[in-house]
């Protein structure tokens, strides 16, 4: 942002500082300044002439001298050009003098006639057609025509110009869009130098007629909260005053015309773009500002003819697109020399789809710059009045009665407690209450009874240290003191779910197994690979990957730990004990994953133990380090057999459960896949999703007292069915004895000589017990049986005799 600090004094009194002291101070503040300049470059000891006499030169025929009038003095002047005259006020390189390209003139004599000095046309003084479209190009520059007066003769022709000028250049961060704008660093410059900031509001002369009458405004898309238009008749183009060129110049804008130029200071002076366009060049007097379909056709002010992708936000009326909304005008619309009815835009576009626009259509604007960090809804009307106010004041046009302002969602005013203590905490300082109150005050912020309400054009403060760092960087970084620090450090802890996972770390640690990292996206092929069947395998696509080969987010570990223990067998590892405490993306129900998720939620993230043996051990070794996992969360896990994972040997494989949950997985990896990762050895893998372990985990362990009364211990054998699991029983036996079990334990099985075929003889040792008193021989029988019964009854288990 480049500051005329002329501009800045129209709201606001710096006082009599040097542009250098006014940088340092802005840049103590918060708001950092690149660089300044004199606008009018190296022009120097460049006056104001009157031309009092003019003779032929008498060797040259397209000579002529001039005796000139410089205010201090009469002075001869030899020239070529041919727009001279007597009584013509002209600007005069008084020898020795410096131009704008760097060029020193001194006193000479030209085919013998002495010349102190030269007159100046536009370019010389660093000017460009742009900024002085009256002047010749081959002649010199005539001040009369720019109001200049006999007063005038030794002036400055440079301050004439309203060329002297200031320019600060500021470096604006994201986060504070408000100060891209004239308004936005005077509020800032007022609170830095203790001054007021005069912010006049716009006044409108509308000249009869009804905007209804002219123009009707819709908007189809959420990407647009706010859009507010008037309508300017009777338009008569031409170029602006000297003193708005000027002002354009010195911040880095080209002048155009008296309409485009009062949209593009308006934009300077309240950083709120604006657009003009030709009225007669809207269908039907409508405008809709809606999202086009994908291969849309658009061409540009600049003559670019742009397709347009799926979902771009356009201006359009009845018919076509006639801007692109947050970045440029379309040519169907341009303003023109024989427009006469003209309509003013001055609206809100989301700032991500600007963003998004502009770098599609390759047009990074003033604009856009502006709209893409997020501009405020609030600013739409009085920027829109303003423009409407130089229209008056430029005599370019009539504002016609009325103004449209669509405005579907209001802008909710955000309101913080005032701490004043609590500030002074963070901050490690002292500023008393009244000057923090004082100095938000200043920055515009409102307070009444300890509430602060926020400015709408300020949505970087949403929080405690927000406030804390507006007021310690007005109340200045230099007028903190420098001490010892001598605030109390407050310990901090884990997290209740941190600290379970370190427990369930270092409980695999302890198992003997490798903790192992891996990517989180992978190829989309590895799910092939290892068998994930194809109603499991939908992922969320990273939108800028590394490759084609890592664009998809996982949603089981499985994948890259095989490829991890392939990697390492072809290294020729012998045993591998490895896990990993993986990330895994589940889309949510509306994320569309073809587009990136952009359309819908966040995937669901999570944390799923992943294990593996290789070499290591068997099923039995694996489940007893899931057992160990769960028992960790303080949960006794039970394990139900599943033959329907394709990931997994159909008979050596089980699903863990804690309830009715479950928990994760644990078996062999099957054959078929196991061939695809050239396995010469059985590999073991389980899952166990975190947090769920989380959810589910058992109370605190409590610490009782040895038991007072002694056990009754009874064994049982029962003959069952083969296929009869041996948690199934256990679960039916601790059911059938109650409060009074202790403990079941399995001790034996056996198969062979003596049983049926297809059944299986397994035996339990089952500890009873009573808190309170002894147990009796009747209820040791009593609870006996009923376990012998629940067995028969609900698994067919006949007891042994």
């Amino acid at each position: 942002m480049i500051l005329p600090l002329s501009w800045l004094a129209d709201f606001v009194d710096t006082g009599d500082i040097s542009p250098k002291r006014f940088c340092d101070r802005m840049t103590a503040t918060g708001s950092k300044v690149e660089s300044f300049c004199d606008v009018a470059g190296e022009v120097e000891n460049c006056v104001v002439g009157h031309i009092l006499k003019i003779e032929r030169h008498p060797d040259a025929e397209r000579l002529v001298i001039c005796q000139v009038d410089l205010g201090d003095g009469k002075r001869q002047i030899v020239t070529a050009a041919k727009n001279v005259f007597e009584g013509a006020l002209v600007p005069v390189a008084k020898a020795p003098a410096k131009l704008a390209d760097g060029t020193v003139i001194k006193s000479g004599k030209l085919r013998g006639a002495e010349s102190d000095g030269m007159f100046c046309s536009y370019v010389e003084l660093g000017l460009t057609k742009n900024e002085m479209p009256e002047a010749p190009d081959d002649g010199i520059l005539i001040l009369n025509e720019y109001g200049a007066k006999e007063s005038d003769v030794g002036r400055d022709v440079c301050e004439f110009l309203k060329m002297r000028d200031i320019a600060v250049e500021f470096e604006i961060t994201p986060n504070r869009p408000d100060c891209l704008s004239v308004i936005g660093l005077a509020r800032e410059a007022a609170a830095a130098f203790d001054s007021e900031c005069r912010i006049p509001t716009p006044k409108v002369t509308e000249h009869g007629g009804a905007i209804s009458d002219y123009l009707s405004v819709t908007i189809s898309s959420k990407k647009c909260s706010r859009y507010s238009a008037r309508v300017i008749r009777n338009v008569r183009i031409a170029p602006s005053p000297l003193w708005m060129r000027m002002r354009l110049r010195a911040a880095g804008v080209r002048p155009i015309n008296n309409i485009v130029d009062i949209t593009n200071y308006v934009m300077l002076e309240y950083g709120q773009p604006m657009h003009a366009f030709d009225y007669s060049c809207l269908d039907g007097g409508k405008i809709d500002v809606h999202t086009v379909e994908e291969g849309t056709e658009f061409v540009t002010l600049d003559n670019e003819t742009h397709k347009l992708k799926g979902g771009t936000l356009v201006i359009a009326d009845g018919k076509k697109p006639v801007a692109l909304a947050g970045v440029m005008g379309g040519l169907n619309s341009e303003i023109k020399d024989t427009t006469k009815v003209v309509v003013f835009e001055s609206a809100c576009f989301d700032g991500a789809s600007v963003r998004i626009s502009a770098r599609n259509a390759n047009e990074r604007t003033e604009s856009s710059s502006r709209f893409e960090k997020g501009l405020d809804a609030e600013n739409t009307v009085p920027a829109l009045r303003r423009a409407c106010e130089l229209v008056e004041l430029l005599n370019a046009g009539d504002t016609v009665t009325g103004e449209i302002d669509v405005y579907p969602e209001k802008k909710k005013i955000f309101t913080l407690p005032f701490e004043p203590e609590r500030y002074n905490r963070f901050l490690g300082i002292n500023v008393p209450a009244d000057e923090q109150e004082n100095i938000l005050k200043k920055l515009h912020f409102g307070l009444e009874s300890g509430v602060i309400t926020v400015p709408s054009y300020r949505d970087d403060v949403r929080c405690m240290n927000d406030v804390a760092e507006e007021i310690v960087r007005i109340h200045g970084y230099d007028a903190i003191e420098s001490a010892p620090l001598v605030t109390a450090i407050s310990q901090s802890g884990l997290y209740p779910h941190q600290v379970m996972l370190e427990k369930c770390h270092e409980t695999l640690t302890a198992c003997g197994l490798d903790e192992i990292y891996t990517f989180t996206f992978i190829p989309a092929k590895w799910y092939e690979k290892c068998g994930i069947p194809e109603d499991k395998r939908k992922s969320v696509e990273i939108m800028n990957p590394f490759g084609e080969d890592t664009k998809t987010m996982r949603v089981s570990p499985i994948p890259s730990m095989l490829e991890t223990v392939a990697l390492n067998c072809s290294r020729k590892a012998e045993t591998l004990r490895l896990y990993e405490a993986a990330k895994v993306f589940i889309p949510r129900e509306g994320v569309v994953t073809n587009t990136h998720g952009l359309d819908g939620s966040l995937p669901d993230e999570r944390v799923v133990f992943c294990m593996a043996l290789y070499n290591a051990g068997d099923f039995y070794t694996l489940k007893g380090v899931c057992e160990a996992l769960c028992a960790a969360a303080g949960i006794t896990p039970t394990f139900v057999s599943d033959a329907s994972d394709p990931v997994f040997h159909p008979g050596r494989c089980a699903d863990i459960f804690t309830g009715d949950v479950k928990l994760g997985t644990v078996g062999q990896l099957h054959p078929q896949n196991a061939k695809n990762y050239s396995f010469d050895k059985p590999v073991y893998i389980a899952t166990v999703d975190f947090g769920l372990l989380y959810e589910n985990r058992g109370p605190e362990k409590a610490y009782k007292p040895l038991p007072k009364y002694p056990a009754i211990t009874r064994d049982f054998s029962f003959v069952c069915d083969k296929a009869t699991e041996i948690a199934t029983i256990e679960k039916c036996m601790a059911k059938a004895a109650g409060k009074l079990l202790e403990s079941v334990v399995l001790f034996d099985i056996y198969e062979g000589t003596g049983l049926p075929e297809n059944k299986k003889s397994v035996s339990f040792r089952v500890t009873l017990r009573a808190s309170d008193r002894t147990l009796t021989d009747e209820e040791a029988i009593k609870s006996s049986d009923k376990i012998v019964a629940a067995a028969k009854v609900e698994l067919g288990a006949e007891l042994r005799s």
